[in-house]
């Protein structure tokens, strides 16, 4: 039976599965930036040390200014976590919905927090025969009787964007029907040429943008994101009710630094440009693999060949995908693989080639 974990990056389990060292292992299920943490932030944390000594501001004063600073905000509309799976369940509870629309296949998180207080879930199941991509049929579920909307844009596992001019439609129709309208843009930061909804956000007060920081800053060890509302109302409630010093001192940090480091920033996008495009053409050519385009830093495929167990086979090779097994709407078909460095797209690439020919060789 493959290895199968909530959520990737689930590393040191997939090893214990294999009976292998963790790091032997290359992971693909976590969608990280492979140029790893800046090195402007490596150089601050060892200037800061002393920083573990004592509590953090309990307001983190410096790194909202920084985060509405980027965004060009009001800085009460910002409100950052450990993590921006903290304020999923911070902004549920404090909004309490009653009944919520979930866009399936999507990031579990927002099932959990939703169960979590009791609140009916209603499922718009995203198709594979409509690319995965919701249409105009997405306006006419949004009723009344719904009080909260979650939308993961990239989502999550499929790597789609979507357009536009539904998005916004989306954003009208909430507004229209009071419906709290939360926008998960944890990984817009790969798509330079996206703005997003926060420049929305003065027309939009049920609007809720939850960003991260982790993905693009390859700080996952550290947890940091954040929420972006003009609903001061609620984002304040959260503050207030919230417990104190969730945030590390050195993420507090993180946030004040790298958003200005437009060197590393330019090199990631360096980077996507030319390993996006290279990894999906070439998955794309191998017989047996249906791949989606992408527009972030992952790849969502299905394996069309039966029986072959494609994530088992690749631990075999000491590499690490994302099963997509456990996503509503998805069965053992589905995978998602992270994009990294060059060598190691390789490794995938050579891996994928041996197990795809291992068992169409098998299958004469």
């Amino acid at each position: 039976m493959a290895f199968s974990s909530q959520h990737g990056g689930n590393i040191i389990e997939a090893a214990a599965v294999m009976g292998v060292d963790a790091e032997s292992l290359i992971d693909f299920s976590a969608n990280i930036n492979p140029l790893g943490m800046p090195d402007s932030l490596k150089r601050a944390i060892v200037a800061n040390l002393a920083l573990a000594e004592r509590y953090p501001d309990v307001e983190y004063r410096a790194l909202h200014q920084a985060l509405a600073k980027h965004h060009q905000v009001p800085q009460e509309w910002v409100l950052a976590g450990n993590g921006e799976t903290e304020l999923i369940f911070n902004l549920v509870q404090q909004l309490a919905p009653q009944k919520a629309l979930l866009l399936t296949p999507g990031f579990a998180e927002y099932r959990r927090a939703l169960t979590r207080i009791g609140c009916e879930i209603t499922d718009f199941h995203l198709s594979e025969a409509q690319g995965w991509q919701p249409d105009e049929s997405l306006l006419q579920a949004l009723t009344p009787e719904l009080d909260c909307l979650f939308l993961c844009t990239p989502n999550n596992p499929t790597g789609l964007l979507l357009e536009r001019s539904l998005l916004l439609a989306v954003a009208q129709r909430c507004r229209e029907n009071n419906i709290a309208f939360i926008v998960d843009e944890a990984f817009l930061d790969f798509i330079p040429t996206e703005p997003g909804l926060i420049p929305e956000l003065s027309s939009f007060p049920n609007i809720y943008v939850l960003r991260s920081l982790t993905k693009f800053f390859a700080i996952a060890g550290l947890r940091l994101g954040y929420l972006v509302s003009a609903d001061t109302a609620t984002v304040g409630g959260i503050r207030e009710h919230r417990e104190p010093w969730t945030i590390n001192a050195f993420a507090a940090l993180a946030g004040e630094i790298i958003l200005n480091d437009s060197a590393y920033i330019e090199a990631s996008y360096r980077w996507l440009n030319t390993e996006q495009p290279r990894l999906f053409n070439t998955l794309n050519a191998l017989p047996g693999i249906t791949v989606w385009p992408p527009r972030a830093n992952y790849i969502f495929l299905r394996c069309d060949i039966a029986d072959l167990e494609l994530q088992k086979a690749l631990l075999k090779e000491n590499i690490l995908i994302r099963h997509c097994a456990n996503y509503p709407g998805l069965d053992a078909r589905y995978y998602r693989v992270a994009i990294k460095s060059p060598a190691d797209n390789d490794r995938l690439l050579d891996a994928l080639r041996r197990v795809l020919s291992n068992k169409a060789g098998a299958g004469e």
